[in-house]
């Protein structure tokens, strides 16, 4: 009898020491997240986002590029990609079931404790910490604990299905650095980094993502809050066997369609930043040049102004004379129209064929040959994926043939937007310029060209990069690498051209370019 009441006795203050002290635990940390909510932009920015894009890219660990694609969309839409060689790693969460894409390629639908995990992601990230009572999610401080070597306050975040979620603050700017979580039945850490403003939103720049025994750093290049996100974005891709389609089709589809891209696109602007870096022949940087720049889109060229150099912007002379360039630049492309046009009309008063002043992609159907065709999803978006290598019966007699054959790599190819997303390809041997006499394309330079579905409609570029090793004139050797990204697309009326350095429609440059 005695030992029974001694149990309830340590029961009864357990129960104290435990339960009783619930509700303050919990205000403890519901004045974190209070805290966090307040520094991520407040309540009433945070509420206001619908969908939200971050896209970035990374090196793995084998030297490999790879990007990755966060994309959420209210009330429960979650889809998550990682893409690195052969390897695309996707988990989504589409609002009636989730799946995944693992990395031996296979899709599935998650069910169970895996399918919840999923679920709840898709809650956690659509829910920015806002109204967490009314979406039945509680929250509990676990203390203090160590990121990156810093302290942090510890709080756990459980949802209606109990499934929980490890969120780290830091104390003094209050913002998130880390979260744990078990995610389609994979251990997964998150930590963030470098926090800027987006449409009055903090978003971190770097983040790096432990997934089971991986490990991710990534640099995000865009961040988009409020964007077009259409639903096909979460939904189970569509399994078909893998045809290669008749691509003379499907190169001429995309080339008669670029007239209408080139149109679509003139209803864009953006900001742009360019890094160019020289290197010494032992690989040490010589000289780093970065510049800074708005553009807009005209008769399919792409039109900037530089308005930052390395950082600080440019002084009101030089941004004058920056406008004046861009002025000439406009003036060139409007004349070089109308001449086109009047040739065009003049062809077609003869009945002669419209002949194309600039080789098309068919040109690649000649020089290169295509092996390895899929079909997968990138940004989003359902592909087709297809490797290229050079003809070796082809006999080029054009500059841009013998380019062409040079040339291997891969390309996501957008059927539906008749457009490519992206390309990564390299030299497979010397590209020789006037026989070598005037410069030499070394074997290896190589370049990645990346886009995204902007609002539904276009695929708009986010990020170029180009290693080049080449000789001038059989004497000097240049090593460099650039890398160009895009951000902040808004929609931009290009008849009116009154504003030079900043676009009708566009916003300033950020202070820092997403990198």
């Amino acid at each position: 009898m005695d030992l029974m009441r001694t149990r309830l006795f340590i029961a009864f203050i357990a129960c104290l020491l435990t339960g009783g002290a619930d509700p303050a635990r919990a205000q403890e940390a519901g004045r974190i997240v209070e805290q966090y909510v307040k520094a991520a932009g407040g309540g009433r920015a945070l509420a206001k986002i619908q969908t939200l894009t971050l896209e970035g890219t990374f090196t793995s660990v084998d030297g490999k590029s790879g990007t990755y694609t966060l994309d959420t969309k209210l009330p429960n839409r979650y889809y998550s990609e990682l893409l690195v060689g052969e390897k695309n790693l996707i988990e989504a969460y589409n609002g009636k079931s989730a799946w995944h894409r693992n990395a031996a390629g296979e899709l599935g639908t998650l069910v169970g404790p895996e399918g919840m995990q999923l679920e709840a992601a898709a809650q956690y990230y659509n829910s920015r910490l806002l109204n967490l009572k009314k979406s039945k999610v509680t929250l509990a401080p676990v203390g203090h604990a160590e990121v990156r070597g810093k302290d942090a306050l510890e709080v756990e975040v459980t949802t209606a299905t109990g499934v929980k979620r490890q969120a780290f603050f830091d104390p003094q700017t209050h913002l998130i650095v880390k979260e744990a979580a078990t995610v389609g039945g994979v251990e997964e850490e998150i930590l963030y980094d470098d926090y800027r403003t987006v449409d009055g939103v903090k978003l971190p720049n770097k983040i790096e993502l432990h997934r089971g025994n991986e490990k991710y750093v990534i640099s995000v290049t865009r961040a988009v809050i409020n964007g077009t996100v259409g639903e096909r974005v979460f939904d189970f891709p569509i399994k078909s066997q893998v045809k290669l389609p008749d691509l003379k089709a499907l190169f001429k589809e995309i080339d008669d369609n670029q007239k209408a891209i080139d149109k679509i696109k003139e209803n864009y602007a953006g900001s742009q930043s360019e890094e160019e870096t020289e290197f010494e022949g032992d690989g040490r940087v010589k000289k780093r040049e970065a510049n800074e720049y708005t553009f807009f889109y005209l008769s399919g060229q792409e039109v900037t102004t530089r308005v930052k150099k390395d950082g600080k912007p440019l002084s009101a002379e030089e941004q004058k004379k920056e406008n004046e360039k861009t002025q000439k630049r406009i003036e060139e492309l409007q004349k070089r129209k109308v001449k086109k046009e009047a040739k065009e009309e003049k062809a077609k008063e003869e009945g002669k064929s419209d002949e194309k002043e600039e080789p098309g992609i068919e040109v690649f159907l000649r020089a290169c040959q295509f092996v390895n065709p899929r079909r997968e999803r990138f940004r989003g978006q359902d592909v087709l994926v297809f490797d290229f290598e050079p003809n070796s019966e082809f006999r080029p007699h054009k500059m841009v043939e013998k380019f062409a054959q040079k040339l291997a790599g891969v390309v996501w190819i957008d059927e539906k937007a008749h457009d490519v997303a992206r390309l990564e390809a390299y030299f497979t041997g010397d590209m020789k310029i006037a026989g070598g006499l005037l410069a030499n394309l070394q074997k290896g330079t190589s370049f990645v060209f990346e886009q995204a579905y902007v609002n539904n409609e276009v695929w708009l570029p986010t990020y170029m990069e180009a290693h080049v090793g080449v000789r001038f004139l059989l004497v000097k050797g240049i090593k460099a690498s650039v890398v160009t990204r895009y951000w902040d697309y808004k929609k931009f009326n290009v008849e009116t051209l009154s504003t030079i350095a900043k676009p009708q429609g566009a916003t300033d440059a950020p202070t820092k370019p997403p990198r």
